[in-house]
């Protein structure tokens, strides 16, 4: 068959955007993206090549002994979960929705939906009524797994709500004991489905093509909605790559991650990525940088990845405790800039390289630092795109700019999304006529051909790696009755990178306090880590002659 005639992505999905011919034989050409594998095939791969092989470990919430995987027991609950969906009537092409913590059932649940051709779409655990009602619906979504509870939330009883306001979720499954109305997950997994005749070729049947849609990931920007990034198996595997080529890790160094595996961060490189290569993965249902840093010796630990927040959390319990951790090799950090003392802690301290890397959701990494940059490249760069990618620095018209000078920063390459699920016009919004993606970041070029972030043409506020919609949060908070105008927009934190603050012109005489508007946002459903956490008040707002908002001096004044 030749590359023209590779099985596709039906173009029937909404918001799929269109790659030329000679630009998708040049990724199959190049090895950048494959004709022939995807991640279930390297998986059940590393399964044949050594079943008893450890595949994940999983530190549950409030202690106790850690339950263990080996690739042959991960493989066979997903062959489980895969008849149990089938028998569920999941489709190829169905989109079923996950909100779940880091533990076994993420990867075995998600392997399992990937075999029987369906689309996994991740939901992090932050997201509530507001959030998950929109994308819910707008995925269609046939089926939903969430927690009773987690962090002293009831995800059952949402659940439940959002099954009788959304007409195609058919199904809720609940981990624990479950509310009225959703069903357990213990009714969904005690079938021995796996053993179960004709299972292993109607899996074999439903064997997905790697350019076919594999995940459907939400992330906040400034539009005022979440946005659906597309992904398949071939721009999911060019991203993963970033991090395994870049970095020369291989099946013996073990992953650990602290991102929720429903971000892209924790979805690719703390599920995809170390199960696809034969690393073992070590997960922590809540983030405890106390605990980490006692277990690394114990499970070998060499790599993570994730934000600089939990860089300075594991610093500070690696000082109290002073923990062997000889196995640790890299702490590869994004979401924010890195201040140059966490480079420097991160050898002294925790005696791995802090290696800094730039990318999005729709994008996975697409730059980083090299092994053995110094500390002042490290706190001075977001690092140099890996050779599959390219990247540009330009005015607005579109023209480079010499090394030292800000622009916009654009990318191209096999990792970049397929699209913008049921939103073609925002993904034209963000593309260039000559078809590159506009990441919304202002960059300049490094000597060293690397680049680093100075800044963001659009209005995000990045708050410990995720992005803060704040289009809609100004757009809820302008309803509160004490406010005339408002500006969310974030400041410096050294341990988050940013937070948020809401700079409040007052609708009359008093101003509101900001317990007042946080309140109003938990009413409306609002994720807590979207709440501002600062108020200012001002008299007006500074603004451009055409009576655009200045957020530029909003923040000098913020400090």
């Amino acid at each position: 068959m030749a590359l023209g005639q590779l099985r596709s992505v039906p173009m029937s999905t909404p918001g799929l955007r269109e790659i030329d011919q000679a630009t998708r034989d040049q990724y199959y050409e190049q090895g950048w993206w494959r004709t022939d594998r995807t991640f279930v095939d390297d998986f059940l791969a590393r399964v044949a090549e050594d079943p008893d092989r450890p595949a994940l470990v999983s530190y549950p919430e409030g202690g106790g002994p850690p339950e263990r995987h080996s690739y042959g027991e991960l493989e066979a609950l997903s062959r489980r979960f895969a008849g149990a969906f089938i028998n569920l009537g999941i489709e190829p092409g169905d989109v079923v929705s996950m909100q779940l913590t880091n533990s076994w059932e993420f990867p075995a649940l998600a392997i399992a939906l990937l075999r029987v051709g369906a689309v996994v779409n991740p939901l992090v655990p932050i997201f509530r009524h507001r959030e998950l009602s929109f994308i819910l619906g707008r995925t269609e979504s046939k089926a939903l797994f969430v927690p009773r509870e987690f962090r002293r939330f009831d995800h059952g009883e949402l659940a439940v709500r959002l099954a009788g306001e959304i007409d195609s979720l058919e199904h809720v499954f609940v981990l624990g004991d479950p509310p009225t109305g959703a069903r357990s997950f213990t009714e969904f997994a005690d079938r021995a489905w796996e053993d179960e005749p004709g299972l292993a070729e109607e899996l074999k049947r439903r064997t997905p093509s790697p350019s076919d849609l594999a995940e459907i990931q939400f992330t906040s920007g400034t539009t005022g909605e979440p946005k659906g990034v597309l992904h398949d198996y071939n721009t999911i595997w060019s991203g993963g790559r970033s991090i395994t080529d870049g970095l020369g890790l291989g099946p013996d160094d073990v992953c650990f991650m602290a991102s929720t595996l429903a971000h892209q961060t924790g979805f690719l490189y703390g599920f995809i990525v170390p199960l696809s290569t034969g690393q073992k993965v070590v997960y922590q249902e809540v983030w405890d940088a106390q605990q980490l840093v006692s277990i690394v010796d114990d499970e070998q630990i060499a790599y993570t990845l994730s934000a600089t927040p939990f860089v300075a959390d594991m610093i500070t319990a690696q000082l109290d405790q002073q923990k062997p951790l000889a196995s640790f090799k890299y702490f590869i950090c994004g979401g924010a800039a890195i201040p140059p003392k966490f480079v420097e802690e991160s050898d002294e301290v925790l005696g791995a390289e802090l290696v800094a890397v730039w990318g999005m959701t729709e994008n996975a990494v697409v730059t980083h630092t090299r092994a053995g940059d110094a500390v002042e490249i490290v706190s001075d760069s977001d690092g140099q795109p890996v050779d599959w990618m390219q990247v540009r620095v330009v005015d607005d018209q579109l023209n480079e700019l010499p090394v030292g000078e800000v622009g916009n920063l654009q990318i191209t390459g096999p990792n970049q999304a397929l699209g913008y699920f049921h939103r073609a016009d925002l993904y034209e919004e963000v593309s260039t006529p000559d078809g590159w993606f506009d990441t919304g970041d202002l960059a300049r070029r490094r000597e060293d051909g690397g680049i680093r972030i100075s800044g963001r043409s659009k209005d995000l506020v990045i708050r410990g790696g995720e992005n803060v919609p704040v289009f809609e949060i100004e757009s809820l908070l302008i309803r509160h009755p004490k406010v005339f105008e408002v500006a969310v927009v974030g400041y410096p934190d050294e341990r988050l990178g940013e937070r948020c603050a809401a700079v409040v012109a007052p609708q009359g005489d008093e101003a509101p306090t900001l317990p007042e508007l946080v309140a109003m946002l938990d009413a409306e459903g609002v994720a807590k880590q979207f709440w501002p956490e600062r108020l200012e008040i001002v008299a007006e707002m500074p603004k451009t002659p055409s009576g655009k908002i200045q957020k530029f001096h909003l923040r000098d004044q913020l400090g």
